[in-house]
């Protein structure tokens, strides 16, 4: 029984080799990526509350565009994970041109929107009866500066996605993550110098915190662009990548077909949590800054999950687009072991130093301790959206789209969506027993997931056709 057990879950050496290899850069990406989002926020939120709500509030509406993006590259990274594992360099340069396309649109599309109605949108946040007149006039003036400068952040933001996604398909992770780490440091030291006008540089509040993430976006997509095609010679896929600008119509359709039931699935799930968000927020700004609080930790205890996603689509990606599916199937089963052992762990760090996080912000006691519980909540069910996380990916990684979008985008608006409005609007039941709730419908996502991967239906190559397609 045990012999089988380590069969069927634990890898050799070389697996773990891999998984390191790919997840090591990507954790310490995302880490610092992590930790310095957690030092903007104590920045930004040392100039009080409504400041914090404010940069809060433009972020959620920022991640929706974000998330899109990532939806809609999404689709064509799937053909280039698998086109990788056949070596076929022209089907790796069309689902290149296929995500460039892809960014410039929705980023000009998402740039006219928050320059026109940007402001309308923060104020959904804000209009209810718990704020104050003088509160919502002070945090809407902070969302505007600052959304006014961040929007110009998005184009260079798309180029990186697309650079640093084609590297991250061949098993390329350290310079995206040297690239990013530049930003990160860039960001940081602009962060500190334009929010409080250190040394030479102007006081600037909020908007100094935009300009700085503009231009620390600005640095990393340089980077990236410049060392790819530097070293055409290890990405042959790059080379004349811009020579031509068609891309075969049998292969854009399919891309189109798999890829936007992704893009809807990401748009539509960032709306689904900027709507239960709001629903948050319907409980007063003192909610707002707490949710801030919380997201912000736990995106940096989510660093391993948001890398095993990729180790995943990565590895099963590569091996299905070989046509080698029963090992693709035996690598999955033993990726999502790892994930689960490793965030039951990070989970009980969590609920360990929960009450510790909130006292890093100068904020309200009531905050501090809404804060503190929603991260508890977290450390609980950690180890729940760990496992729906990579059962995700899996799915993905065979082309399933549509399944998968049923199975994220679908359930997040029929279940936690509606529970949090009902919840928050239609009940006195405390927040923070709210989010509660929201949170353990992930329960109901696991049981689905747990079927679904068992039956390997996922698990299909999807690139054959298009072999050596000019």
């Amino acid at each position: 029984m045990l012999a089988l057990f380590r069969q069927k879950y634990i890898g050799d050496r070389a697996f773990y080799r891999m998984v390191l290899a790919i997840a090591i850069p990507l954790v310490i990406q995302q880490g610092i990526t992590s930790f310095v989002t957690l030092l903007d926020n104590l920045m930004v939120g040392a100039l009080g509350e409504e400041p914090l709500s404010g940069v809060s509030i433009i972020n959620q509406l920022v991640n929706v565009y974000n998330l899109t993006i990532f939806g809609g590259l999404s689709g064509a990274s799937i053909f280039g994970a698998q086109f990788f594992g056949t070596r076929d360099w022209q089907g790796m340069r069309h689902t290149f041109r296929f995500r460039m396309y892809f960014g410039i649109f929705t980023t000009a599309a998402a740039v006219s929107l928050f320059l026109l109605w940007g402001d309308s949108l923060a104020l959904l946040f804000l209009e209810n009866e718990n704020n104050s007149p003088e509160a919502v006039a002070a945090t809407l003036q902070c969302a505007e500066s600052y959304l006014r400068i961040a929007v110009w952040g998005l184009l260079p933001f798309v180029f990186t996605q697309i650079y640093a996604g084609l590297l991250r398909k061949t098993g390329e992770t350290v310079h995206p993550m040297i690239a990013s780490v530049i930003a990160i440091f860039v960001n940081l030291v602009l962060n500190y110098c334009l929010i409080y006008g250190a040394f030479f540089f102007p006081e600037m509040g909020v908007a100094g915190a935009a300009l700085a993430t503009v231009t620390a976006r600005v640095l990393e997509a340089g980077y990236l662009i410049i060392y790819t095609h530097r070293h055409a010679e290890a990405y042959p896929f790059i080379k004349g990548a811009y020579r031509k600008f068609g891309i075969p119509a049998s292969l854009c359709k399919q891309i189109i077909i798999t890829g936007t039931p992704l893009m809807l699935n990401e748009l539509l799930w960032s709306l689904g949590m900027t709507v239960i968000n709001g629903n948050y927020a319907s409980r007063g700004l003192a909610v707002v800054a707490a949710s801030n609080i919380a997201a912000t930790a736990w995106n940096l205890f989510c660093v391993i999950m948001f890398a095993m996603g990729s180790v995943v689509s990565i590895m099963v990606g590569q091996k299905l687009g070989a046509g080698k599916i029963d090992e693709a199937k035996a690598i999955d089963k033993k990726l999502i072991f790892v994930t689960e052992v490793i965030h039951i762990c990070i989970g009980i760090v969590l609920l360990l130093t929960a009450d510790l996080i909130p006292m890093l912000y100068d904020v309200e006691r009531s905050t501090s301790d809404i804060a503190a519980a929603m991260l508890r909540v977290q450390g609980f069910v950690l180890p729940v959206h760990s496992y729906v996380h990579v059962a995700y990916f899996t799915i993905r990684s065979g082309g399933k789209t549509v399944v998968t979008f049923l199975f994220d985008c679908l359930y997040t608006w029929c279940v936690p969506v509606v529970v949090s409005l009902v919840l928050c609007r239609f009940t006195v039941l405390p927040v923070v027993a709210c989010y509660a709730i929201v949170q353990a419908t992930d329960l109901i996502k696991m049981g689905i997931a747990i079927p679904l991967l068992a039956s390997g239906f996922w698990a299909k190559n999807i690139v054959s056709k298009h072999e050596n397609n000019a």
